[in-house]
């Protein structure tokens, strides 16, 4: 019996020893995989140095009705929303530490799209552009890769999402980084990212959990906070925004609304955004929203934001989406 009890002990040692070892091994590993990771400049969100010293990436998304919802739109880190044509808007997606597997349906440049995106030097992915938007490209020697022209082996027709031309022209990030391999891009971006808490914070401001932004009579944004996630939910001209491909709600952490000079230049409708500027705008996130100042020196410059006492604003770390909008549109914020 006291055999049995010796080689027992001796067994409930060696387990605890091996516990031991393992816990001690597994800690390390989480260590040394920590000390790999840095902080995205575009969101805040940790990744693998890899992914966050790469190049970013910009897509053009397509936003007319028939062409909802979008694919991999929710694994952008930055959004941004701008006046088309009347009565459309269209997105325009940074991508830097996700690689999503589906992205569409893409759609064409318009110039300041094209000045919004020197802030990032990024690879631009669109499918054509107006005329101007293309001379545009082309005079600054834009990181371009076009499925109209260009790189039509990184693009396809997505049969499987019950849209028409020119609705269901996609993409996916592996076809985007190659291409950016084939055409000898460089792999890095030089740019300035934003500032960000360490922590995530409750900003000075008014209660905002409730935001709608009339870009026209017939097309509306909205967001709605979700307090248990602490971020808002997205909805477009009244129904939840979702990710086409992975099925998500589409989220943003921080929303900043920037108010621009924007008048119509052609019989088209197109429109002439005056970016290199300054102006208001209002930032909200965590329920909260407080009115700031926005000002942008050169067509490559950054685009910086204030808070009212002229500092520049810091953003709590993840999905921030920019609402790029006229002075005289509405802002509801309740």
């Amino acid at each position: 019996m006291k055999k049995i009890v010796f080689i027992l002990l001796i067994c409930l040692v060696a387990v605890l020893l091996i516990y031991n070892i393992s816990d001690k091994e597994n800690d390390q590993i989480l260590e040394e995989e920590n000390e790999n990771k840095i902080l995205s400049p575009l969101s805040g969100i940790s990744a693998s140095i890899s992914k966050v010293e790469r190049r970013p990436v910009a897509v053009m998304f397509d936003n007319h009705p028939n062409a909802r919802w979008q694919a991999g739109l929710s694994q952008a880190e930055i959004v941004y929303e701008f006046f088309v044509e009347y009565p459309y808007t269209r997105y325009m997606g940074i991508y830097l530490i996700n690689d999503p597997e589906e992205l569409g349906p893409i759609r064409s440049a318009r110039p300041y799209f094209i000045t919004t995106l020197l802030e990032y030097d990024p690879i631009y992915v669109r499918a054509g552009g107006s005329e101007e938007a293309k001379e545009y490209i082309e005079q600054l020697e834009i990181a371009d890769i076009d499925g109209l022209t260009n790189s039509e082996d990184a693009f396809f027709r997505n049969t499987k999402v019950g849209k028409k031309s020119p609705h269901n022209l996609y993409t996916n990030m592996e076809n985007i980084r190659n291409a950016q391999i084939g055409r000898g891009y460089s792999s890095t971006g030089d740019y300035e990212g934003f500032n960000f808490y360490e922590k995530d914070t409750e900003i000075q401001g008014d209660n905002g959990t409730t935001i709608e932004i009339k870009y026209n009579r017939e097309n509306s944004t909205s967001y709605i906070y979700n307090e248990v996630d602490r971020v808002y939910e997205r909805y477009k001209d009244g129904e939840a925004h979702i990710d086409e491909y992975y099925n998500i709600p589409i989220v943003a952490k921080n929303i900043i609304i920037q108010q621009v000079k924007t008048k119509p230049i052609d019989n088209e409708g197109r429109l002439e955004i005056d970016l290199v500027d300054s102006g208001k705008g209002i930032y909200i996130s965590n329920g909260k929203f407080k009115d700031i100042s926005w000002t942008k020196g050169s067509k490559d410059g950054k685009t910086m934001y204030y808070d009212e006492e002229g500092e520049e604003i810091f953003l709590n770390k993840g999905i921030t989406w920019i609402q790029i909008i006229d002075e005289k549109s509405d802002i509801i914020i309740e």
